[in-house]
């Protein structure tokens, strides 16, 4: 651990009142917690339910995102909780703030700042910079982009459509790689869609979350060629950009036409 000669200031210019040493965190992102837990096994004491790595985290769930359970995290004392500014509701962080609690929030929107803003959120904990967090930003300055830019849509729910739109890390990690999201000038970050009325387009990105696209649910309402794709390597920040930049290239070249 490092020792802090200042209070750390968040992604949103926010001083945090953290003490002077961090044994106990509750992290309100799924990313964050990957990324504490992989640094400091054991430091998350309080996660979300949708906190699914590491595999065999053990801390006590504090239900989403979205609907954080304050009272349950208030009464777990943490010396710090980690939130999202995209992911979390300012009301839910001000409550926690209003109980006590120094509340730290990043704002990740692309590759290189969210392995920056991932930096200084560990940093905050007290913890020195991680071999992964190493490895991630050098594999990622070595990603060359494909040298013929496809366009793509990117789906992520079904019934009715939805794509992902402007100011999205999904896109940004697209963007590394040499893919232009067709939406991402849409007015919202998530808009609805009509696959017979998208912009021209020569690839289709299916992530297995939110909504679960598979080989027979997903392809065949497009014309133009699909990959399926874990989710976790589109919008996850953390450990999981090390399976991004080593997976995510060959997986976007090997798009296949659906069948008809």
């Amino acid at each position: 651990m490092t020792a802090r000669t200042a209070a750390p200031v968040d992604d949103e210019g926010r001083e945090v009142p953290v003490p002077g040493t961090v044994r106990r965190v509750v992290s309100i992102v799924p990313s964050l917690t990957e990324a504490l837990e992989a640094t400091a096994p054991g430091i998350v004491v309080g996660a979300t339910d949708w906190c699914t790595h590491p595999g065999d985290l053990g801390a006590e769930r504090v239900r989403g995102t979205k609907n954080p359970d304050v009272e349950r995290i208030v009464a777990l004392a943490p010396d710090l909780v980690v939130a999202n500014q995209e992911e979390n509701r300012p009301p839910d962080l001000d409550a926690l703030r209003a109980a006590g609690l120094p509340v730290y929030v990043t704002d990740i929107r692309d590759v290189d700042g969210g392995l920056a803003s991932l930096g200084r959120m560990l940093a905050a904990c007290g913890l020195d910079e991680p071999d992964w967090l190493r490895e991630a930003r050098a594999l990622w300055a070595a990603v060359e982009p494909a040298r013929d830019r496809r366009r793509a849509v990117v789906p992520i729910w079904r019934r009715p459509w939805m794509a992902v739109g402007s100011d999205t890390f999904t896109s940004a990690v697209l963007d590394r790689l040499g893919v232009v999201n067709v939406l991402d000038g849409s007015p919202e970050r998530y808009p609805r869609f009509d696959p017979a009325d998208l912009p021209d387009h020569d690839l289709v990105v299916l992530p297995d979350e939110p909504y679960r696209f598979t080989a027979e649910d997903g392809p065949e309402a497009f014309d133009a060629p699909s990959v399926l794709v874990s989710g976790r390597l589109l919008t996850w920040y953390g450990p999981s950009l090390l399976a991004a930049a080593r997976e995510l290239p060959g997986a976007l070249a090997d798009a296949r036409r659906p069948a008809r």
